[in-house]
């Protein structure tokens, strides 16, 4: 899955700068960082991470688009979301090691940078204000997705209830 993806490419200061990981870094942090990321490559229609799979890494999406696929009571992948250049992936994975509930696949080639949770780890006694920050700006991520769920979810509920006229 995602190791075998990764090539053995520095990642500059400049692309964690322009990620929303680098949003309240200092442009010190943003180099200490990029040095325990890598870079990762994944071919048109290749899976980054797949259902029911554990991957303890955060990635954020450089260039290309990817989709969020589960698979159907039949067993047929389905199309969920598509994820788009700067957006994160696998945040819950990376910060509680749960199995990934959809699968990623790319479509089309795909950049993206790595980060393994126990390489940020490494950080904490460096520059634990830096670790702060990441994990805010992860944290904003896991709470966007979370409250477009909400959103989605009072919008189906009225749309099956016919409620409040709207429908």
């Amino acid at each position: 899955m995602g190791n075998d993806k990764c090539i053995d490419l520095p990642v500059t200061a400049e692309s964690i700068k322009a990620s929303p990981l680098g949003g309240e870094l200092s442009d010190e942090q943003c180099l200490l960082l990029a040095e325990v990321c890598t870079a990762c490559g994944i071919k048109d229609r290749g899976y980054l991470i797949e259902e029911g799979q554990r991957d303890d890494a955060l990635h954020v999406l450089t260039k290309g688009h990817m989709e969020v696929v589960a698979r159907t009571g039949k067993g047929d992948p389905v199309g969920l979301q598509i994820i788009r250049e700067g957006d994160m992936l696998g945040e819950l994975g990376f910060i509680d090691g749960v199995e990934h509930s959809a699968s990623l696949r790319a479509m089309g080639n795909c950049e993206l940078i790595r980060l393994e949770r126990t390489s940020f780890e490494g950080l904490l006694e460096k520059d634990p204000d830096l670790v702060y920050k990441v994990m805010r700006a992860i944290i904003r991520t896991v709470h966007r997705i979370l409250r477009n769920m909400n959103i989605q979810q009072v919008e189906l509920t009225n749309y099956i209830a016919k409620q409040n006229g709207r429908y």
